[in-house]
Protein backbone atom coordinates (compact mmCIF):
# COMPACT_ATOMS: atom_id res chain seq x y z
CA UNK A 1 0.00 0.00 0.00
CA UNK A 2 1.22 3.54 -1.28
CA UNK A 3 2.27 5.39 1.65
CA UNK A 4 0.35 9.22 1.66
CA UNK A 5 2.52 12.43 1.86
CA UNK A 6 0.51 14.69 4.60
CA UNK A 7 1.36 18.25 5.49
CA UNK A 8 4.37 17.89 7.09
CA UNK A 9 4.09 13.79 7.79
CA UNK A 10 3.78 10.59 5.92
CA UNK A 11 1.05 7.91 6.72
CA UNK A 12 2.23 4.42 6.37
CA UNK A 13 0.91 1.71 5.51
CA UNK A 14 0.83 -1.97 7.78
CA UNK A 15 4.48 -3.25 8.72
CA UNK A 16 5.89 -0.54 6.43
CA UNK A 17 4.68 1.66 9.28
CA UNK A 18 6.03 -0.28 12.14
CA UNK A 19 8.86 -0.11 10.45
CA UNK A 20 9.38 3.63 10.17
CA UNK A 21 8.52 3.93 13.47
CA UNK A 22 11.30 1.87 14.48
CA UNK A 23 14.00 4.07 12.75
CA UNK A 24 12.86 6.79 13.83
CA UNK A 25 13.01 5.94 17.76
CA UNK A 26 16.31 4.87 16.93
CA UNK A 27 17.26 7.78 14.56
CA UNK A 28 16.07 10.42 16.72
CA UNK A 29 17.72 9.28 20.19
CA UNK A 30 14.35 10.00 22.63
CA UNK A 31 14.94 10.30 25.99
CA UNK A 32 12.02 8.46 26.80
CA UNK A 33 8.78 7.21 24.76
CA UNK A 34 5.35 7.12 25.97
CA UNK A 35 2.47 5.58 24.73
CA UNK A 36 -1.16 6.95 25.61
CA UNK A 37 -3.97 4.31 25.80
CA UNK A 38 -7.45 4.16 27.64
CA UNK A 39 -8.59 0.99 29.28
CA UNK A 40 -9.79 -0.63 26.10
CA UNK A 41 -6.80 0.07 23.94
CA UNK A 42 -4.98 -1.11 26.77
CA UNK A 43 -6.54 -4.69 26.74
CA UNK A 44 -7.05 -5.38 22.80
CA UNK A 45 -4.33 -3.17 20.73
CA UNK A 46 -1.51 -3.28 23.03
CA UNK A 47 -0.52 -6.61 22.52
CA UNK A 48 -0.90 -6.24 18.84
CA UNK A 49 1.01 -3.03 18.89
CA UNK A 50 3.82 -4.78 20.82
CA UNK A 51 4.08 -8.14 18.19
CA UNK A 52 4.13 -5.01 15.65
CA UNK A 53 7.49 -3.39 16.68
CA UNK A 54 11.34 -4.57 17.87
CA UNK A 55 10.63 -6.20 21.65
CA UNK A 56 13.22 -3.99 23.08
CA UNK A 57 11.57 -0.83 22.32
CA UNK A 58 11.03 0.61 25.72
CA UNK A 59 7.90 2.62 26.64
CA UNK A 60 5.57 3.91 29.84
CA UNK A 61 2.06 3.16 29.32
CA UNK A 62 -0.05 6.41 30.30
CA UNK A 63 -3.82 5.45 30.42
CA UNK A 64 -7.16 7.05 30.90
CA UNK A 65 -10.83 6.09 31.08
CA UNK A 66 -12.36 5.49 27.58
CA UNK A 67 -15.04 7.45 26.11
CA UNK A 68 -15.74 11.06 24.71
CA UNK A 69 -17.18 11.68 28.17
CA UNK A 70 -13.39 11.48 29.50
CA UNK A 71 -11.95 14.24 26.43
CA UNK A 72 -11.48 17.04 28.70
CA UNK A 73 -9.37 19.19 30.42
CA UNK A 74 -9.42 17.08 33.32
CA UNK A 75 -7.96 13.97 31.91
CA UNK A 76 -5.15 16.03 29.87
CA UNK A 77 -4.13 17.41 33.23
CA UNK A 78 -4.02 13.92 35.13
CA UNK A 79 -1.55 13.06 31.81
CA UNK A 80 0.38 16.35 32.00
CA UNK A 81 1.37 15.39 35.64
CA UNK A 82 2.06 12.14 34.90
CA UNK A 83 4.61 13.07 32.46
CA UNK A 84 6.31 15.52 34.70
CA UNK A 85 5.91 12.91 37.32
CA UNK A 86 7.82 10.25 35.24
CA UNK A 87 10.98 12.81 33.82
CA UNK A 88 9.16 13.94 30.31
CA UNK A 89 11.26 16.33 28.48
CA UNK A 90 11.41 18.07 24.89
CA UNK A 91 12.95 14.99 23.85
CA UNK A 92 10.30 12.45 24.85
CA UNK A 93 7.85 11.00 22.50
CA UNK A 94 4.21 10.65 23.17
CA UNK A 95 2.68 7.34 20.65
CA UNK A 96 -1.21 7.89 20.79
CA UNK A 97 -2.85 4.18 20.28
CA UNK A 98 -6.34 4.13 20.02
CA UNK A 99 -9.55 6.07 18.52
CA UNK A 100 -10.66 9.07 17.77
CA UNK A 101 -10.64 10.60 21.57
CA UNK A 102 -7.20 9.03 22.28
CA UNK A 103 -5.17 10.91 19.02
CA UNK A 104 -7.57 14.23 19.49
CA UNK A 105 -6.34 14.50 23.05
CA UNK A 106 -2.93 12.91 22.25
CA UNK A 107 -2.25 15.18 20.27
CA UNK A 108 -3.54 18.43 22.26
CA UNK A 109 -1.58 16.92 25.35
CA UNK A 110 1.76 16.54 23.59
CA UNK A 111 1.78 19.96 21.46
CA UNK A 112 0.91 21.73 24.46
CA UNK A 113 3.34 19.92 26.72
CA UNK A 114 6.90 21.84 27.37
CA UNK A 115 5.56 23.57 24.80
CA UNK A 116 5.23 21.09 22.18
CA UNK A 117 6.95 17.43 22.04
CA UNK A 118 6.56 14.75 18.91
CA UNK A 119 3.98 12.46 18.78
CA UNK A 120 2.74 9.38 16.66
CA UNK A 121 -0.40 8.59 15.81
CA UNK A 122 -1.37 5.10 15.85
CA UNK A 123 -5.23 4.82 14.82
CA UNK A 124 -7.01 1.78 16.03
CA UNK A 125 -10.72 2.27 14.98
CA UNK A 126 -11.67 2.44 11.46
CA UNK A 127 -13.05 6.64 12.21
CA UNK A 128 -9.77 7.78 13.84
CA UNK A 129 -8.18 5.94 10.26
CA UNK A 130 -9.93 7.97 7.93
CA UNK A 131 -10.71 10.59 10.30
CA UNK A 132 -9.23 11.84 13.59
CA UNK A 133 -5.38 10.75 13.02
CA UNK A 134 -5.84 12.98 9.99
CA UNK A 135 -4.95 16.90 9.20
CA UNK A 136 -3.26 18.15 12.69
CA UNK A 137 -6.73 18.74 14.51
CA UNK A 138 -6.31 18.13 18.19
CA UNK A 139 -8.03 19.10 20.97
CA UNK A 140 -10.73 18.35 23.82
CA UNK A 141 -14.99 18.95 24.82
CA UNK A 142 -15.52 21.94 26.84
CA UNK A 143 -18.60 22.09 28.11
CA UNK A 144 -21.35 20.84 26.34
CA UNK A 145 -19.40 21.68 23.01
CA UNK A 146 -17.09 19.18 21.11
CA UNK A 147 -13.42 20.00 20.33
CA UNK A 148 -13.97 23.89 21.72
CA UNK A 149 -10.33 24.08 22.72
CA UNK A 150 -7.44 23.05 20.79
CA UNK A 151 -5.24 23.34 18.08
CA UNK A 152 -3.88 22.58 14.57
CA UNK A 153 -0.54 20.33 15.27
CA UNK A 154 0.86 17.88 13.10
CA UNK A 155 2.30 14.36 14.35
CA UNK A 156 5.59 13.52 12.81
CA UNK A 157 4.03 10.20 11.47
CA UNK A 158 0.51 8.16 11.31
CA UNK A 159 0.78 4.67 11.02
CA UNK A 160 -2.55 3.01 9.53
CA UNK A 161 -2.84 -1.15 10.55
CA UNK A 162 -5.79 -2.73 9.78
CA UNK A 163 -5.35 -5.46 11.73
CA UNK A 164 -6.85 -3.31 15.02
CA UNK A 165 -10.21 -3.03 13.06
CA UNK A 166 -10.41 -6.86 14.58
CA UNK A 167 -11.22 -5.24 17.81
CA UNK A 168 -13.74 -3.45 17.31
CA UNK A 169 -17.54 -3.79 17.85
CA UNK A 170 -19.63 -3.84 15.40
CA UNK A 171 -20.73 -0.18 16.40
CA UNK A 172 -17.77 1.31 16.22
CA UNK A 173 -17.16 -0.06 13.02
CA UNK A 174 -20.08 1.63 11.28
CA UNK A 175 -19.03 5.07 13.42
CA UNK A 176 -16.32 5.20 10.72
CA UNK A 177 -17.64 3.75 8.02
CA UNK A 178 -20.19 6.72 8.29
CA UNK A 179 -17.07 9.29 7.70
CA UNK A 180 -16.20 7.08 4.54
CA UNK A 181 -19.58 7.72 3.00
CA UNK A 182 -19.11 11.30 3.60
CA UNK A 183 -16.01 11.27 1.43
CA UNK A 184 -17.89 9.80 -1.17
CA UNK A 185 -20.53 12.63 -0.80
CA UNK A 186 -18.74 15.17 -0.77
CA UNK A 187 -15.82 13.79 -3.51
CA UNK A 188 -16.42 11.26 -5.01
CA UNK A 189 -19.82 9.72 -6.24
CA UNK A 190 -18.56 6.42 -7.34
CA UNK A 191 -16.71 6.12 -3.85
CA UNK A 192 -20.32 6.81 -2.39
CA UNK A 193 -21.49 4.25 -4.63
CA UNK A 194 -19.09 1.68 -3.61
CA UNK A 195 -19.69 1.91 -0.33
CA UNK A 196 -23.27 2.38 -0.13
CA UNK A 197 -23.25 -1.48 -0.55
CA UNK A 198 -22.13 -1.58 2.80
CA UNK A 199 -18.62 -3.71 3.03
CA UNK A 200 -18.84 -5.66 6.51
CA UNK A 201 -16.15 -5.67 9.05
CA UNK A 202 -14.47 -8.39 8.00
CA UNK A 203 -14.17 -7.54 4.55
CA UNK A 204 -10.54 -8.27 3.65
CA UNK A 205 -10.78 -5.61 1.09
CA UNK A 206 -11.06 -2.35 3.51
CA UNK A 207 -7.67 -1.55 3.15
CA UNK A 208 -7.85 0.10 -0.12
CA UNK A 209 -10.81 2.38 0.89
CA UNK A 210 -9.74 3.56 3.98
CA UNK A 211 -6.41 4.36 1.64
CA UNK A 212 -9.02 6.20 -0.63
CA UNK A 213 -10.86 7.90 2.43
CA UNK A 214 -7.60 9.15 3.62
CA UNK A 215 -6.49 10.27 -0.06
CA UNK A 216 -9.78 12.64 -0.02
CA UNK A 217 -9.63 14.27 3.43
CA UNK A 218 -5.53 14.83 2.63
CA UNK A 219 -6.24 16.56 -0.39
CA UNK A 220 -8.51 19.08 1.02
CA UNK A 221 -6.61 19.71 4.47
CA UNK A 222 -3.41 20.29 2.00
CA UNK A 223 -5.42 22.97 -0.21
CA UNK A 224 -6.67 24.65 3.27
CA UNK A 225 -5.12 23.13 6.87
CA UNK A 226 -6.34 25.85 9.04
CA UNK A 227 -10.14 25.94 7.99
CA UNK A 228 -10.26 29.05 6.39
CA UNK A 229 -12.03 27.79 3.48
CA UNK A 230 -12.14 24.54 1.18
CA UNK A 231 -11.86 22.20 4.44
CA UNK A 232 -15.03 23.40 6.00
CA UNK A 233 -16.58 21.18 3.74
CA UNK A 234 -15.28 17.98 5.59
CA UNK A 235 -17.49 19.07 8.31
CA UNK A 236 -20.37 18.12 6.23
CA UNK A 237 -22.81 16.49 8.90
CA UNK A 238 -20.96 17.68 11.70
CA UNK A 239 -22.54 20.63 12.75
CA UNK A 240 -25.61 19.27 13.79
CA UNK A 241 -24.45 15.82 14.18
CA UNK A 242 -21.99 17.16 16.97
CA UNK A 243 -24.54 18.79 18.86
CA UNK A 244 -26.30 15.83 19.07
CA UNK A 245 -23.56 13.67 19.95
CA UNK A 246 -22.87 15.79 22.49
CA UNK A 247 -26.70 16.18 24.22
CA UNK A 248 -26.49 11.95 23.77
CA UNK A 249 -23.70 12.05 26.25
CA UNK A 250 -24.25 15.14 28.50
CA UNK A 251 -28.36 13.78 29.27
CA UNK A 252 -27.20 10.45 29.89
CA UNK A 253 -29.50 9.60 27.44
CA UNK A 254 -30.76 5.84 27.27
CA UNK A 255 -29.80 5.60 23.77
CA UNK A 256 -25.71 5.67 23.47
CA UNK A 257 -24.94 7.45 20.23
CA UNK A 258 -21.69 6.71 18.11
CA UNK A 259 -19.86 9.58 16.77
CA UNK A 260 -20.86 8.23 13.08
CA UNK A 261 -24.94 7.58 14.29
CA UNK A 262 -24.81 11.40 15.34
CA UNK A 263 -22.40 12.43 12.10
CA UNK A 264 -24.77 10.11 9.97
CA UNK A 265 -28.38 12.13 11.05
CA UNK A 266 -26.61 15.19 10.76
CA UNK A 267 -26.21 14.42 7.07
CA UNK A 268 -29.63 13.28 6.76
CA UNK A 269 -30.49 16.84 8.17
CA UNK A 270 -28.07 19.24 6.67
CA UNK A 271 -29.51 17.23 3.31
CA UNK A 272 -33.06 17.94 3.71
CA UNK A 273 -32.25 21.79 4.65
CA UNK A 274 -30.73 22.13 1.03
CA UNK A 275 -33.14 20.86 -0.27
CA UNK A 276 -35.42 23.52 1.20
CA UNK A 277 -32.50 26.34 0.75
CA UNK A 278 -31.03 25.83 -2.36
CA UNK A 279 -30.45 23.65 -5.49
CA UNK A 280 -30.16 20.03 -3.58
CA UNK A 281 -32.71 17.43 -5.30
CA UNK A 282 -35.37 15.80 -3.20
CA UNK A 283 -34.48 12.40 -4.81
CA UNK A 284 -31.11 12.57 -3.88
CA UNK A 285 -31.61 13.73 -0.23
CA UNK A 286 -33.45 10.96 -0.59
CA UNK A 287 -30.77 8.45 -1.56
CA UNK A 288 -28.98 9.81 1.47
CA UNK A 289 -31.52 9.40 3.75
CA UNK A 290 -31.75 5.54 2.38
CA UNK A 291 -28.29 4.58 2.81
CA UNK A 292 -27.72 5.53 6.07
CA UNK A 293 -31.01 3.73 7.05
CA UNK A 294 -29.87 0.98 5.51
CA UNK A 295 -26.22 1.00 7.39
CA UNK A 296 -27.38 2.52 11.09
CA UNK A 297 -30.65 1.62 13.44
CA UNK A 298 -33.36 4.46 13.54
CA UNK A 299 -32.52 6.54 16.78
CA UNK A 300 -36.05 8.70 18.10
CA UNK A 301 -35.22 12.14 18.88
CA UNK A 302 -38.92 13.94 20.70
CA UNK A 303 -39.53 17.67 20.42
CA UNK A 304 -37.92 18.20 24.01
CA UNK A 305 -34.73 16.99 22.68
CA UNK A 306 -34.76 18.61 19.80
CA UNK A 307 -35.05 22.10 21.41
CA UNK A 308 -32.27 21.63 23.63
CA UNK A 309 -30.09 19.70 20.76
CA UNK A 310 -30.73 23.49 18.84
CA UNK A 311 -29.91 25.66 21.93
CA UNK A 312 -26.49 23.34 21.47
CA UNK A 313 -25.85 24.34 17.83
CA UNK A 314 -26.09 27.85 19.18
CA UNK A 315 -22.93 27.53 20.69
CA UNK A 316 -21.10 25.91 17.86
CA UNK A 317 -17.90 26.63 17.10
CA UNK A 318 -18.90 26.17 13.63
CA UNK A 319 -22.33 27.63 14.14
CA UNK A 320 -21.60 29.16 10.51
CA UNK A 321 -21.35 26.41 8.86
CA UNK A 322 -25.27 26.28 9.04
CA UNK A 323 -25.19 28.97 6.41
CA UNK A 324 -22.25 27.12 4.47
CA UNK A 325 -25.09 24.10 4.50
CA UNK A 326 -26.37 26.14 0.82
CA UNK A 327 -22.49 25.68 0.16
CA UNK A 328 -22.84 22.15 0.74
CA UNK A 329 -25.16 21.67 -1.59
CA UNK A 330 -22.95 22.81 -4.46
CA UNK A 331 -20.26 20.61 -3.61
CA UNK A 332 -21.87 17.61 -3.16
CA UNK A 333 -20.90 15.13 -5.90
CA UNK A 334 -24.44 14.27 -7.14
CA UNK A 335 -25.48 15.33 -10.40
Amino acid sequence: MKRIKARSYFVEFKQKGFSKLEKLIENNDYSSVFILVDSNTLEYCVPLFKNKIIQSLKFQILSVSPGEEFKTITSCQKIWQSLSDKGADKKSLIINLGGGVITDMGGFIASTYKRGIEFVNVPTTLLSMVDASIGGKTGIDFGDIKNQIGLISDPILVIIESDFLKTLSHKEYRSGYSEMLKHGLISDKDYWNTLSDFLKKDNKDILPFIHKSIEIKNKVVLKDPFEKNERKILNFGHTIGHAIESYFIKSNHLEKLSHGEAIAIGMIVEASISVDNYSLKQSDADEIKDIFDSIFSKIKIDVLDQKKIISIIKFDKKIVMEILILFYSNQLVFP
